[in-house]
C-alpha cells in the first residue's frame, strides 16, 4: 500500500527535550529512512504547519482540523498520548500514541487540572483513533483495563534506544566534566525528580548504607518536575550532613549520556513507568544498571538488570554495596544489559509503526 505522506505531530520539535520529544524526533527520522515523508504539524517554527503564537492546546483543537482538510495527508499520527483534534476531519485516518496513563494510576503525580485534561482528552482520543500505538505491553493493558472499547485497534510497539550513540562529547563537555572532579565509581540517577521516579528510595538507601558504616557518592542529573519540592529539599539537608549527592540539574545529552557511560551503576527505581528509556540507555551503553520491578521496567530491562521493590531501600543498598565492591559483576550486568538493549532500535520502532498506519488506513477506508 502507497500511504502518501503522513501529517506528524510536531508539538513538542522546537521545545526542550523530553521523554515525548525525543520519541518525536526520534521516530521521525527513522521513518524518513525508510522513505516515508513526513509533514510537520504543530512545531512552534518549524515545519510546514508552525502553530507561532498559539500554544499547543488551543492549535490542536483550533487551527490543526483545518489545516489537516488541506493537506494531502490521508493519516495524522498525533504522539502526545491524547492530542488528536476532537472532530473527525473527513477523509483522514487517525492514529495515536499512548505513552502511559499514569496521570489517572498516579494521580498525585501531576497537577488537578492536567489530570483533568488528560482523562477526558484521551477519552475522546481513544475513540476516534484508527489505530492506538501502545509503547509497552504495560501500556496497552492500563488502557484496556480502563477504556475497553479500544480492543481491536492497539499495537505494541516499543521506543528504540540507539539514538544514543549518536551523542558524542565535544571539548566543552569533556572540560566541564573535568571541573566536576567525579569521584572513580559514582552511582547516577538520571531523570526528572518527581515523585514518581521514587529518587527518595536512592536517598533511604544512602543512609542504610551509612547506617553500616559503608558509603556511595551519588550523582543526580535531572531537572525538577512536579512534586520535586520535597526531593530537592532532602537532598539539600543530607548534603549538609556530609552525604556525597551531587545535584546536576539539567544537562545536555551529550553530556546526560556520558555520565551514564562513566558511572559505576546507574539506578532507577521508579514506582512507575510507561516504558522506562533511561535504564536501557544506560543499559546500552553497557553500564550495571539497577531498576525497579514496577511499570514496565520487567517487560523492558527484562534479566539484564537486577530489580529491587519500589519501596525495598534496604534490598536497594544491598545491591548498590554489593555491586561497588564487584567490578566482575558490575561487568557481567552491563554486557547482559547491552545485549538486552541491542533488540530496541528505531529502525524496528518505524517499521512497526509504517505496518499501524497501513492497518489504520485500511480500516479508515473499508
Amino acid at each position: 500500500m502507497s500511504i502518501g505522506p503522513i501529517a506528524f505531530d510536531a508539538s513538542l520539535w522546537d521545545e526542550p527535550t523530553t521523554g515525548i520529544g525525543l520519541y518525536t524526533r526520534c521516530l521521525a527520522s527513522a521513518l524518513e529512512g525508510l522513505g516515508v515523508r513526513l509533514e510537520l504539524f504543530g512545531a512552534r517554527v518549524s515545519g510546514e504547519h508552525p502553530r507561532e503564537g498559539m500554544g499547543r492546546t488551543g492549535y490542536a483543537l483550533a487551527r490543526l482540523p483545518q489545516e489537516l482538510a488541506g493537506s494531502q495527508a490521508r493519516l495524522f499520527h498525533a504522539l502526545g498520548n491524547f492530542n488528536l483534534p476532537l472532530v473527525r476531519v473527513p477523509g483522514k485516518a487517525y492514529v495515536v500514541t499512548v505513552h502511559d496513563l499514569l496521570p489517572l494510576t498516579m494521580r498525585e503525580t501531576v497537577s488537578t487540572a492536567f489530570r483533568w485534561q488528560f482523562r477526558l482528552w484521551l477519552a475522546r482520543s481513544v475513540r476516534v483513533a484508527d489505530r492506538v500505538i501502545c509503547v509497552s505491553a504495560y501500556t496497552e493493558d492500563a488502557l484496556l483495563a480502563r477504556f475497553p472499547e479500544v480492543a481491536g485497534r492497539t499495537q505494541v510497539v516499543h521506543n528504540g534506544v540507539d539514538h544514543v550513540e549518536a551523542e558524542r562529547l565535544d571539548a566543552t563537555g569533556e572540560a566541564f566534566l573535568r571541573a566536576l572532579a567525579l569521584p572513580k565509581d559514582f552511582v547516577l540517577y538520571a531523570g526528572s525528580l518527581d515523585v514518581r521516579k521514587n529518587v527518595g528510595l536512592v536517598l533511604d538507601a544512602l543512609e542504610h548504607l551509612r547506617a553500616s558504616g559503608k558509603k556511595a557518592s551519588l550523582v543526580l542529573a535531572g531537572q525538577s518536575w512536579f512534586g520535586s519540592g520535597p526531593v530537592e529539599t532532602r537532598v539539600g539537608r543530607m548534603r549538609a550532613e556530609g552525604f556525597d549527592i551531587r545535584p546536576l540539574g539539567y544537562q545536555s545529552a551529550p553530556v546526560f549520556y556520558e555520565l551514564m557511560r562513566r558511572a559505576a551503576l546507574f539506578v532507577f527505581p521508579s514506582r512507575g513507568e510507561g516504558f522506562g528509556l533511561p535504564p536501557l540507555e544506560a543499559m546500552r551503553m553497557g553500564t550495571a544498571t539497577i531498576v525497579s520491578n514496577a511499570g514496565s521496567l520487567p517487560e523492558v530491562c527484562g534479566d539484564a538488570a537486577p530489580a529491587v521493590r519500589p519501596d525495598d531501600a534496604e534490598g536497594l543498598a544491598e545491591l548498590i554495596d554489593q555491586l561497588l565492591r564487584s567490578p566482575g559483576e558490575r561487568q557481567n550486568w552491563g554486557e547482559k544489559g547491552r545485549r538486552r538493549a541491542a533488540e530496541f532500535t528505531w529502525k524496528r520502532a518505524a517499521e512497526q509503526t509504517l505496518a499501524a498506519y497501513e492497518v489504520a488506513l485500511t480500516r479508515k477506508h473499508a
